[in-house]
């Protein structure tokens, strides 16, 4: 059976794949009971946060600020995909893949 998944988001997306893998007898219950896009989109939800707050935490902790941005483009660049690919590690182990 093909979920329709719009509106979930990546992050959902990411755990719908997971829960697929993993407890496709949980996608059953939870689409019996009306409950998997609005799962979906609370983890996509609770996922973007805490994407969105480590990102600014790491980069405030590791001096990534506007000013080096404006004297070193590339050096910022680089910090932040660095700090992005951390924080995507993070958000996957914590809360996609559970």
């Amino acid at each position: 059976m093909k979920d329709n998944l719009k509106g979930v988001g990546i992050w959902g997306q990411l755990h719908y794949q997971y829960l697929k893998e993993t407890r496709p007898s949980l996608i059953g219950v939870m689409r019996m009971n009306g409950e998997l896009n609005s799962y979906l989109r609370d983890v996509n939800e609770q996922a973007d946060e805490m994407n969105s707050q480590l990102v600014k935490e790491i980069a405030k902790r590791e001096g990534v600020t506007e000013k080096l941005k404006a004297e070193d483009q590339m050096a910022w660049v680089g910090a932040m995909n660095n700090i992005r690919d951390r924080v995507r590690e993070i958000v996957l182990k914590e809360v996609i893949y559970v």
